[in-house]
């Protein structure tokens, strides 16, 4: 190999040569025309990179085109300063903070005196895909720090971005045109490769993250690699809307909010009847596997938290408050008081594991402008069981834990995925302690088999973790359930038990969560299920619907059968049309209408309409009651699907 010449090696592990300061669009055309007009960015020995990299020396690479994970970003990333290019042009003094990519797209921080409104939004994308059309080349260009202070001297968030990259690490700015950015990179080759995309919405956004700092103007937009992906997204975002928790819990009064309790439900009685039977069913369960229910106080001293490490960690989202001159705080989590709780008695091998379980309110302090219906509060119920074991009983533990989950998520037919989360850079406790856990957690998967992923870092304080992100009906994905190892509580509150030579001995402790907030799965259970529930969760699960008032003998007969059952019934005795009176029953989403007449007081019969069902079916009292129970006792799923 000549000193002009470098080693291509490809994915597939073929391997060619190369002239020294070929770049990845060269390789492409070399490999063919159709690759390199496909062809969106590349990775060279691990980095990703612009098309027009050159490479120097012998290398590994990747071409990326619009359908790749890696692709798409690049196009998002490059979709964000065609905005901020079409922004300028419309507004040559606005001054440009940061544009980075987001799930689905994109934003940009922009200053800007002028407040923007939707029919600014519509002419800054008529302007982005005018700049398409032009189909600007994209170079980008590597300056002195004195040449980037020159080039945007303009632009004191641009100035100040500056200051913050590392004296001795390489300045890149990139160009397109008559528009320039501070920019790491990579992006397309040019702007007509930016075909699909669209400004969703505007918000304000401080600065930098910090409410000390100026408040800016966010534009938010979406991009994707083709116009069938970009169609599918607004279709997704119109089938959410419909879900959406927040409307659906208004219609069907579940819930509400009050400016008296800023992010804390209050929930109203179709709502408690729901939020009930999440408790039951996993109360029950709980008892089959030797659970023991508690209580612990809403409200404890400070030193308690102190001791258990929440101060150092946790401090900034807790709630505090003065008694006989002393501090307390409203609890976060439960795990102090089920360590207290632990502490209170004495403990021997043969009695573990301790398997003690609380449906338990906490408090958190959440940013006002995080708050979201029942997905993000400041007040809400934990599914909280803490598990006391010897070390011998870990991975058994921890495997029960999982099949109990599994169990659950089933019954809501979630399918899931499963994530380790590992050491975080402010963990507590000895490292090796760390690593046994992490060791730990993953034979358990191993030998259950089941596929996860490692997330590097994301462990709790206290010990590294397992958790559970189910994908509901549109596909989204919610992190619920969790599993969490914990060696450090036990030391924090000096937990001990009796071991078989009689000597005093620490518990290891697992966190475990099935529902996690039960207020926030209820959230995601209305938007799952499109508020139809299924028979055993719908706050109302029949309806009777008399044909006339002669009729109404025979109606409250059925109900009152009903009810001695104790299958959740009501009686829509209005003075209006039939159709009527069957339509807003649908609108409520009740699971089972009975229409009763003439021939169902004659023969003892009800005809049903399920919802979700146009049909009417006629069959006896008797058998609607026991298939009704059925239904309930079985958790049934079927046929609950959203008109």
């Amino acid at each position: 190999m000549s000193n002009q010449s470098i080693n291509i090696q490809f994915p597939d592990g073929h391997q060619q040569l190369f002239t020294k300061g070929v770049t990845l669009t060269d390789i492409a055309q070399a490999i063919s025309p159709g690759l390199r007009k496909k062809a969106i960015a590349g990775r060279v020995n691990g980095t990703i990179v612009d098309l027009t990299y050159p490479i120097l020396e012998d290398a590994q690479i990747t071409l990326y085109d619009a359908s790749s994970k890696e692709g798409i970003e690049v196009i998002r990333h490059s979709t964000a300063h065609l905005l901020a290019q079409a922004f300028k042009r419309l507004f040559p003094t606005a001054q440009f903070g940061v544009g980075p990519v987001i799930e689905n797209g994109f934003y940009y921080d922009i200053n800007i005196a002028h407040s923007l409104v939707p029919s600014d939004l519509q002419q800054i994308e008529k302007m982005m895909k005018q700049i398409v059309r032009e189909n600007m080349q994209i170079h980008r260009k590597e300056v002195t720090r004195e040449e980037a202070k020159r080039l945007f001297a303009h632009d004191k968030l641009k100035l100040e971005l500056l200051e913050d990259i590392p004296e001795n690490d390489i300045i890149s700015v990139y160009e397109q045109g008559d528009f320039y950015d501070l920019c790491r990179g990579p992006h397309v080759p040019s702007t007509g490769k930016l075909q699909h995309f669209k400004l969703m919405h505007v918000s304000g956004a401080y600065w930098r993250g910090d409410s000390q700092n100026q408040m800016l103007q966010r534009i938010y937009g979406v991009a994707f690699a083709t116009k069938e992906e970009m169609k599918d997204y607004f279709v997704f975002l119109e089938e959410a809307e419909k879900r959406n928790h927040r409307k659906l819990g208004k219609e069907l009064e579940l819930f509400m909010f009050s400016e008296e309790a800023p992010g804390m439900p209050f929930y109203l009685a179709n709502g408690q009847i729901i939020r009930n039977e999440l408790e039951s069913f996993l109360r029950n369960l709980q008892t089959i596997y030797d659970y023991k229910e508690v209580r612990t106080p809403l409200m404890m001293n400070q030193r308690l938290w102190e001791q258990s490490g929440h101060w150092d960690h946790y401090k900034e989202n807790m709630y505090f408050t003065q008694v006989d001159e002393q501090s307390f705080a409203l609890k976060p989590m439960n795990c102090p008081g089920h360590m207290l709780i632990f502490k209170n008695d004495r403990h021997s091998y043969r009695d573990l594991p301790i398997r003690m379980a609380e449906f338990g309110q906490v408090h958190r302090h959440e940013f006002s402008g995080a708050l979201n219906g029942l997905l993000r509060v400041r007040s809400f119920c934990q599914d909280d069981a803490h598990i006391f074991v010897t070390p011998q009983q870990i991975e058994d533990e921890i495997a029960l834990a999982l099949k109990i989950i599994d169990h659950v998520y089933q019954v809501f037919g979630f399918q899931y995925e499963i994530e380790l989360s590992t050491r975080p850079d402010d963990f507590m406790g000895d490292i090796k302690l760390w690593d046994q856990a992490e060791a730990a957690l993953e034979n358990v998967l191993h030998h259950l088999g089941y596929p996860f992923n490692v997330n590097k870092g994301d462990g709790a304080f206290y010990g590294p973790k397992i958790d559970i992100h189910i994908k509901d009906a549109i596909k989204r994905s919610h992190q619920c359930a969790t599993v969490q190892l914990d060696f450090q509580m036990p030391e924090k509150f000096d937990l001990t038990y009796i071991n078989e030579q009689n000597a005093k001995v620490r518990p290891v402790v697992i966190h475990r969560a099935v529902f996690g907030s039960i207020d926030r799965f209820l959230g995601i259970l209305i938007e799952h299920f499109g508020g139809a529930f299924p028979t055993w969760l719908a706050p109302q699960q029949v309806k009777i619907i008399g044909v006339a008032d002669s009729h109404q003998d025979y109606v409250q007969q059925v109900m009152r059968a009903l009810q001695q059952e104790q299958i959740r019934v009501s009686v829509d005795n209005r003075q209006e049309k039939l159709g009527k009176k069957i339509r807003d029953a649908q609108m409520k989403k009740i699971p089972h209408i009975l229409v009763l007449g003439d021939k169902e007081c004659s023969n003892e019969s009800v005809t049903v309409r399920k919802y979700g069902q146009s049909d009417l079916v006629n069959i006896p009292l008797r058998q609607f009651i026991a298939e009704v129970k059925q239904e309930i006792v079985q958790k049934e799923l079927a046929g609950r699907n959203e008109e």
